[in-house]
């Protein structure tokens, strides 16, 4: 007599619905709990931020859907792009340089314009930032480019030269509407060309020139821009009709000169005010972000108790970390810095492993790109950068930007992918070695 069995009928159902997680989670485990706790703190955040056009629109509910529909939209393409084969990115390189040439001369002539500076254009009915593909297009032609000309004591000295015409295509259409995302850009290639072993001595001249170049740009800024117009009706002798004739006349590439103005000598000549005499209204960015993060202390207030978001400008986007840090307090702050830590040391992992150059360098550069802007968007929150408008990137309210960024993590994932299967023909190589050895020792 066969006794029936009493295992439970749903014993087979953990290692299933694991295994089809793992099937649907590829690549390293680690990127991939980074990204979903950025995408909580995202949701949590933008929802709480998001008061003003929540008000505005009439929909409570509004805001936060359409951000948690995009943030889904760019899980879907992470996965997808984590199955592609890394080798295939190469393709990638030349197509999306030409789309973002031609994208960002269209945005110049044509584009959209958000704080008097043209950064948007539609694409089948879809507002989109062309600098968001243009960052990752140098990212993968100086990738391509160190490692085409790689040797064994490092990158030949026509790399960086290769680099900077490249770049010199994307940078500088971005530069004359988006200073920041520029910079931005010279800084991750900077630092790539060093991760490429590119020769000291020319990376040093590369700086230097670009030192050069800033200091001029900042004479010619201050020289020829305009004050604000807070600052020009707080003189008596000008008049509104003066300030209006003024602000007209401004045309081309000088129409940016007067925020930037604004923007260096706000940094640069810092003033100190007693609480009931600061101007509020003239610096609402930087004092109601103080404000955030002065009441925050070690805890914060709590999600949802934030009182700056109704009065902060953009707090949902550029200004999202003062907003995290007044309802999670520095003890969010250091988890929310930790997260893109532990992303840049994940990705330096990965790059460590891969048999190839060309998909190291895009781990690492892709990496650097997502790190670093996080850092500028940090520092303009707490003071101590000037204002840029750089979003906080897989955090801040975003459009096609959440969509590009998380299509960064899925080609790092499927760099992971590669360079995990790499590690397990080594090791089993290896092994193999050793056996053999032992068996000839014998």
């Amino acid at each position: 007599m066969v006794t029936p069995s009493h295992s439970h009928p749903h014993s087979n159902q953990k290692p299933y619905m694991q295994k089809s997680v793992n099937n649907l989670f590829k690549g390293d485990k680690v990127i991939w709990m980074v990204l979903f706790f950025l995408f909580v703190i995202s949701i949590i955040e933008v929802f709480s931020a998001s008061s003003s056009l929540s008000y505005k629109g009439g929909n409570y509910w509004g805001p936060v859907i359409k951000h948690t529909g995009l943030l889904l939209v760019g899980l879907g393409a992470a996965i997808v792009l984590q199955n592609i084969p890394c080798k295939n990115f190469r393709v990638l390189t030349p197509l999306l340089l030409l789309f973002s040439f031609i994208t960002l001369v269209y945005v110049l002539v044509l584009g959209e314009r958000t704080n008097d500076g043209a950064r948007w254009m539609s694409l089948m009915g879809i507002a989109f930032q062309p600098s968001e593909v243009g960052k990752g297009a140098l990212v993968f032609a100086a990738a391509q480019i160190l490692s085409s000309l790689q040797t064994e004591h490092g990158a030949e000295q026509r790399a960086c030269k290769y680099i900077l015409i490249t770049s010199s295509f994307i940078i500088l259409p971005i530069a004359l509407e988006n200073l920041s995302t520029a910079l931005l850009i010279v800084i991750v290639l900077l630092l790539m060309m060093f991760i490429g072993r590119v020769p000291g001595k020319t990376i040093g001249k590369v700086m230097g020139i670009f030192m050069l170049a800033g200091l001029v740009f900042v004479v010619f800024v201050l020289a020829f821009g305009h004050e604000e117009k807070e600052q020009q009706l707080a003189d008596p002798t000008v008049t509104t009709t003066q300030v209006v004739t003024q602000s007209e006349k401004r045309t081309g590439m000088l129409h940016r000169f007067d925020t930037w103005k604004s923007r260096i000598l706000s940094f640069l000549q810092p003033k100190d005010y007693p609480p009931e005499d600061y101007p509020i209204d003239e610096k609402a960015q930087e004092g109601h972000s103080a404000i955030a993060i002065a009441s925050a202390h070690f805890f914060g207030k709590g999600p949802g108790n934030s009182v700056e978001r109704d009065y902060l400008p953009q707090a949902f986007s550029d200004f999202i970390y003062a907003i995290v840090i007044e309802e999670l307090g520095l003890l969010g702050a250091i988890v929310v810095l930790m997260l893109y830590i532990i992303l840049l040391v994940r990705s330096g992992k990965i790059a460590s492993r891969c048999e190839n150059n060309f998909p190291a360098y895009l781990a690492m550069g892709l990496s650097l790109l997502l790190v670093t802007q996080a850092m500028f968007n940090m520092l303009v929150a707490v003071g101590l950068g000037p204002v840029t408008g750089q979003p906080l990137p897989l955090i801040s309210k975003g459009g096609t930007s959440s969509i590009i960024n998380c299509c960064y993590i899925g080609i790092i994932l499927s760099i992971s992918r590669s360079a995990k299967k790499n590690e397990t023909a080594y090791e089993k190589t290896a092994t193999s070695r050793r056996k053999l050895s032992a068996a000839a020792t014998s």
